[in-house]
Order: C-alpha cells, then structure tokens, then sequence
C-alpha cells in the first residue's frame, strides 16, 4: 500500500514549480538523510533550488514559496552530499558541493539554527580552465569526476577515434571543517578514455559509457569498476557474469589498459545499460535493454535478478527508476511499479501509479521503498504473514492478492526425514530426533533453510529442473531393460545410439576438464567406428565431392573441438589426446582423404568464432609482442595435425605427402615455402610450379619468398626449365635486375667459363626474365642492355675490359652458348 508521508513545507509548492518551470524528475536529487529535495535547473537559466524538512518549528515562518537558487552561473552537473557517511557530521549541520559543467565547485552547508544554506567556499575542482566537466561523484572522502580535456589550439586535429578518448577521470581528496572545505591535490586516475558516468557505491567507483554517446565499438562494449582503496580496475561485461579481467590502477592509460580485451570484445554483443543505481556497499542495480533487472556484487560477479514481462519491456528514452532495499528491489516503468525479491527474483506485486515517481532511500526505513512525486512523498508498506507456516498466503497490502508458493508437505517432510537420519548418525546422544524436534529446536538451520527456500521460492524452478533429470532416469532404465532383453542387432543399434548421444553431449560441453576428456578418449578407442560416426552426426559435417567440407555445428560446439592442445595428459601410460586431436586421429584413419579440407574448415570455424584478436582502431599502436605461435596454448591447428600424422602413418611417401597437403591447408606462408622445399626435394617440379601459381596471389611477401626460392632453384640446375615460362610470370614488381642477378650467381662456382655439359645457368635462359625487368624500371640499366640486344650469333668478343671487370667480380654465368 502507498502511505503518505509529508514534509513540514507542502509538496503543492513543489508540484506548482516543476510544472512551472518544465523540470523532470531526473533533475531532482533527495539528500541520503531524507531531510532536503534539490531541483537542479536548466531553464531559463542555470540554478538550484532547494526544499528542506526542519526538525524543529521556526519561531518566525518563512514568507517565501521557494528558496532563492543558489547560483546563476554554468550549468550544473550534480550535487554531491559530501559529509552523510562521516562519523562528524551533525543533522543540524550538512555540507554538500554543487558541481559546475565549467569545473568551478561551491560547497554550501545547511545550519537549522540559521535557518537555511550558507556558501562556505567556492573552488576551482579542474587544474585546467578549459576543462568541462561530464559526470562527478563523491567516494569516502574523495571527489571523483570524468573530464573533458579539449585538444590545443596548436595540436593537429584528431582522428574521430582519438576524438572520441579526449576524456579523464580525477580525484581530489577532501576534508569538511567547521568553516571550510580542505581539498587535496588533483589526481588522474585514468586518461585518454572515452566519456563515462562515474557512479559511487561503497568504496568502489564504477565507469559506465555514456549512452547518449556512442563510442567506438569495442569500448561501448565494457565498463570498468576502479576501488582506490585496493588500487585496481575490473573489466566487464553486461554479457558475462564474471569480470574478464582484474588490472592494476598503477596503469592509469585507458588504451594499454583495455588492449589485450579487445580482440574478445569485438565478438560480444552484450546489451546496453539502461538505468543503474548503486546499492551503497559497492554494488550496482542495471537494468539492461533486454528487460533484465541484474545486480553487480562488489566482487565483481553480475547476477541475474528478475526478467521483465515481454509486455513490460524497456525502450530507450523511457522513464525508469530502480532502487534497492535490504534484500527488495523496486523498480520503476513509466507509472508501473514492480516490486521484487532480491534473494530470488520473485516478483511480489505490481502498482500502477497516477503519476510518474522518483524512488529512493530513507535512512530511518530502509526496508521499504519511498516514491518521490509531485504530489508527495510515499512509502510501500509490505506485509506478509510467517512464512514457516506452510498453509500461509503473502497478502501485500495493496497488492492484489498473491497465493504463496507450496511445492507441497510431502517435499517438505522429506526435507526435514532426510535431515533427521543425517543428524542421528553423527549423533552422540541416544535421543530419537524427530522432525517436529528440528523445526522447533533452532540448533539444526540448514533444514530449515532448505524447507523454507522450496516452500516460498524455487519450487517451481526446481521441479523444471528435476523433469529433465527424470526423464534422463527413465530412459537409462528403458535402455538398461533394452540391452538385458535385445538380440544382438538389436544390442549394437542401443549401443550407437548411446554413444551418439554421449559424444554429441560431450561435444556440448561448455568446458571439458580432464577426467571428461579421458572419458571422452575411451569411448573412440573402445568404439571407433561408432565413435566417428557419431562425431560426424555432431558436428555435422558434408563432403560435397568437390574438394568442399562443411559443418552445421554451433558455435559452442567448436569451440569444445578447438580447445588447447595443453589439455593433453599422461592417463595410465597412455596419451590423452585433445578433441581436435582425437578427431584428426579418427579422421585419418576412416576418411584420409578428409584430413586437409578437415583442416581447413577447423580454421575456418576458429577464425569465425573470433578466437584471433581483432583490433577495432587503426589509430592505435599495440605491441607485437604476442609470442607469435609460442606457448603450448597457440599452437597452430596445422602443427597438432601433424603431430597426429607423424604419430600414425608408417608409409613414408603416404605420410609425406599427406604432410604436404596439411601445410598448403594451413595457407600460412611459413607453411607453404616448407610444403614446396618437400616437394623440390621429391623433384615434383609441376607440382611446385602449380602451388607457387596459387599461392602468390595470396600475400606479396609470400610471392617475393616463393619467387626467390624458385629462382635459386633454378640457378642450380635445368630441371625447372620447362616451366620457366610459368615461373617469369611470377616475378613481383619490386624486383629489379641487379638483385635477380645477385641472386642467381650467389650459389654457382665462382668461374667465369664452364663447359659445354655444365647444368650451369645461362644469360640465354634469364633473357626474357631480364629483358620484362628492364622494361618495367623506369630508369632501365644500360649496363647489360646491350647484352640482350645482340642480334649476332656467334656474339664478337667482348672488349677485354669488360671481360676483366667479369672475371674480377667472380661472374659465374656460361658465356659459351649463351644466346641459344
């Protein structure tokens, strides 16, 4: 039921003002003591305006409707209460700072006996003059706010990426005194970050994006949790329920901070914060935009409270409120109430409101939630009965009445018969216990507390529950009677099914320790037939006949395949091989053929799944010290293929060549350049000119190495000669003609002349190499031009300097026959 409560001045003045002045109840602030009402005002001009509760009657009345504002300059930013917590603080002497957009700060105090506010001081909060102010709180005895620090007249313009991170967040420490505010030194907790709302609860400051604004992608995607206390910040998620990372504060750069969560963000899409609202011991209410009302504990765990109806949801824009009290939850939607238990998410009633309300605490009954409106203060009264009365009904006054929820006395008298049995073992006295004992007695809590949970609570999430764990008990005993009584057909049909069934479970799995995974490996060596087939059934794989293999399978489930190889363990003096492992394994040894284009989509299903980092700024500089593929943890797919294959095949030219198949899989370049050093070494030469016409077309670097390795290759020996035709074609843009020849002479016998027979390299056969060279330079050298140009066979004898400058500087090319 809503009770009226009222303040000693009447809330018509206050109705009459808002009206008056087009003022919401965002703008209006309530003081932690419940003793005064601030209007912050925006139109016609910056100002405040104040109403205030007094203990005791005034001698002479106040003949003014409404206090003077305060102040008539910046616009205001928020009002802080700074000495409420403080051991020193008098109810008839309160002091609070009113915060300016331009970083100028007044600190008034309330004195009942002077019957009013009275400016103490006023101060510059920002060390800069041009800083502007976006969001402040007050923490313990600090003033915590986030800053914008426009860039100088001189500084270039910014990218709109660096734009967007032109924000800071200060501190200054402060101490209230009789007549005066001490405040410390200004301190930056965090700089170059995007503009957040700084929001106080307990020791802890959280940073919250600012949804008017919409920052860079992965940045919006996060929020972060500094405690100045313990000297920490904490990274996370409206998507995940436990923080992705805990950093140190002594790293105060908003980039180097966030830079290693990046690549995993990009991948999320977690929902937008709507509304928040701190529960004063570090914790923090959201609602988010998919009609969750979660709570953020102060060790940084984020629980799920309470779903809204899909008829009740949240849009952006829409006026929300929420507020905790003790273990209640209010929560505010437009004019509708919804009141909640905090402990389970159970919603206790609804209230339709005249008009729309700002809820929030009162110091004197903090159980109960208090609604600000402008026609008057309102608390809601809960009533229910004893809740250890099983026949009960929780009647809210006011509610409509709400029937209590009783899973029923049988669950419950076995509750309290199994808690009997327990005790009586561990008993040392001879005295029966009974259950009428253990509800009266108080000594035994943990029945009570279980009885008490399903009784008023979770019974019927409980028995959802139990009916899948039912139902998985009696088809086990139809399975179990199914084997007894079978033929053999009939047998090894029950048999696949359940190992379909359990590899498709495991594979399911959102984490496989390592008993799982032991687990997992005798199931394929017990039954490997129907081990790969039911692999296949899970991940759902088909082979079109054209080279193409393709899954179905989600997300999750690859994610279970790709997990790190450093699972594997020693069981029993045998291997435990990773799932990606065990598959290839099982691949190999049905589907051979398989294995690369297995390979390859397992790349394929890594890089979808955002399992790379991806950075979402290239106006960012990041170190590229990753460790490239080091570490048990990164290494390569292709690498653990590998490793299986070396570990199977006992045919040297099978495993070779399925070997060369797994690194052009792979496609990555070191690779590639190792599967063609295979192949020149088999002399495979139409083979290797066909990978180095595929694969130059995937990176520059790589047809420069592929070009180059063919070219000393070709220096050595004539086997390659049928294809140079193929290979010229090759030749990057970059190359010019002296590194050509550089890189041809580098591995031949340092003599001028060879002889007629010699499998030397020959001018002749680099003619048409050299001559697409030229053409393409634009200052082509003329110092072997007229080398190619000779049109005369047998050439005249070159002139004996030339000659001298050849054998000086160890020309090895054949000069005889060299323009056959």
């Amino acid at each position: 039921a809503l009770r009226s409560g009222l303040f000693l001045r009447t809330y018509s003045e206050l109705s009459d003002f808002l009206e008056r002045t087009d003022s919401s109840l965002s703008q209006v602030r309530m003081s932690p003591d419940g003793r005064h009402i601030h209007v912050i005002l925006c139109q016609p001009q910056p100002g405040l305006v104040t109403f205030d509760k007094y203990e005791r009657a005034r001698l002479v009345p106040n003949q003014k409707k409404l206090d003077s504002p305060l102040t008539r300059s910046a616009a205001i930013v928020d009002i802080l209460y700074l000495d409420h917590n403080s051991s020193n603080s008098s109810r008839d002497s309160e002091a609070v700072a009113v915060v300016y957009e331009n970083g100028k700060a007044e600190f008034w105090r309330f004195q009942e006996c002077r019957a009013g506010w009275h400016l103490l001081q006023t101060s510059d909060l920002c060390n800069s003059p041009r800083a502007k102010v976006v969001s402040v709180c007050c923490c313990s005895n600090r003033i915590v706010w986030c800053e914008e620090r426009p860039p100088s007249e001189s500084s270039p313009a910014l990218s709109p990426a660096r734009n967007k991170l032109r924000y800071c967040v200060c501190r200054r420490d402060f101490e209230v005194e009789e007549g005066a505010v001490s405040l410390g030194g200004v301190k930056i907790a965090l700089h170059n970050n995007p503009k957040y709302t700084v929001v106080s609860s307990g020791e802890y400051v959280h940073l919250l994006p600012d949804s008017r604004v919409k920052p860079l992608l992965s940045i919006s995607k996060f929020f972060l949790s500094w405690s100045p206390r313990h000297d920490f910040f904490r990274i996370s998620t409206t998507c995940k329920n436990t923080p992705l990372k805990k950093l140190s504060a002594k790293e105060s750069d908003f980039k180097r901070l966030v830079t290693d969560s990046l690549g995993y963000l990009s991948t999320l899409q977690p929902p937008e914060i709507f509304n928040f609202s701190p529960t004063g011991c570090g914790g923090l209410l959201l609602l988010l935009s998919t009609g969750w009302l979660c709570l953020l504990q102060k060790d940084g765990i984020l629980r799920r409270v309470h779903k809204l109806a899909d008829n009740c949801s949240v849009k952006y824009g829409d006026h929300t409120g929420l507020c905790m009290y003790q273990d209640t939850l209010a929560l505010l939607v437009g004019q509708n109430l919804h009141v909640i238990d905090g402990k389970c998410g159970r919603e206790l009633g609804k209230i339709v409101l005249n008009r729309r309300g700002l809820l929030y605490a009162n110091p004197t009954q903090r159980w109960m939630p208090h609604i600000l409106s402008d026609t008057g203060l309102f608390l809601v009264d809960i009533k229910e009965t004893d809740s250890r009365d099983c026949n009960s009904k929780m009647k809210p006054s006011g509610f409509s009445t709400v029937e209590g929820i009783h899973p029923g006395a049988l669950l419950v008298e076995a509750v309290f018969e199994e808690a009997c049995k327990y005790y009586q073992q561990r008993s040392l006295s001879s005295t029966q216990l009974t259950v009428d004992t253990l509800k009266r007695g108080g000594r035994f809590q943990a029945p009570i507390s279980l009885a008490f949970i399903l009784r008023n609570y979770f019974s019927a999430e409980l028995m959802g529950s139990l009916e899948a764990e039912l139902k998985a008990l009696v088809s086990l005993e139809e399975v179990k009677g199914s084997l007894v009584r079978g033929s053999v057909k009939e047998v090894e049909a029950v048999c696949e099914s359940l190992i379909e069934k359990e590899v498709a479970r495991l594979l399911s799995s959102l984490e496989l320790d390592k008993e799982i995974l032991v687990y997992l490996n005798s199931i394929f060596s017990v039954f490997p037939c129907q081990a790969w087939r039911a692999a296949q059934a899970a991940l759902q794989l088909n082979y079109n006949g054209e080279g193409s293999l393709s899954s179905r399978a989600s997300p999750d489930v690859w994610k279970t395949v790709l997990s790190p190889a450093s699972t594997s363990a020693k069981c029993a003096s045998s291997t435990v091989l990773p799932v990606f492992e065990l598959l290839c394994h099982s691949v190999f040894h049905f589907q051979p053929s398989w294995l690369p284009r297995f390979l390859e989509l397992a790349q394929q299903q890594q890089g979808s799944a955002g399992l790379g980092l991806s950075l979402t700024s290239a106006s960012w500089s990041f170190s590229s010290g990753r460790g490239g593929e080091g570490g048990e943890k990164n290494v390569p797919l292709y690498k653990r293929a590998l490793c299986i294959l070396s570990s199977l095949s006992s045919d040297r030219d099978q495993h070779q060549d399925m070997e060369i198949e797994l690194l052009l899989a792979s496609r990555r370049p070191n690779a590639i350049l190792q599967a063609m050093r295979v192949l020149m070494a088999k002399q495979q030469w139409e083979r290797v000119t066909q990978v180095a016409q595929k694969f130059c077309k995937q990176s520059p670097l790589l047809n420069k190495e592929i070009f180059t390795t063919l070219l000393c290759e070709v220096a050595q020996h004539r086997d390659l000669d049928p294809y140079l035709d193929v290979l010229w074609t090759l030749c990057p843009e970059d190359v010019t003609v002296t590194s050509i020849l550089n890189l041809v002479t580098s591995p031949s016998d340092p003599a001028p002349f060879a002889g007629p027979d010699s499998s030397q390299l020959t001018i002749g056969l680099l003619k048409p190499l050299l001559r697409k060279v030229l053409q393409r330079e634009t200052r082509p050298s003329h110092r072997y031009a007229d080398i190619l140009q000779s049109p005369v066979f047998p050439p005249p004898a070159p002139p004996l300097a030339n000659l001298m400058g050849f054998i000086q500087t160890g020309w090895p090319l054949c000069l005889n026959g060299c323009f056959k």
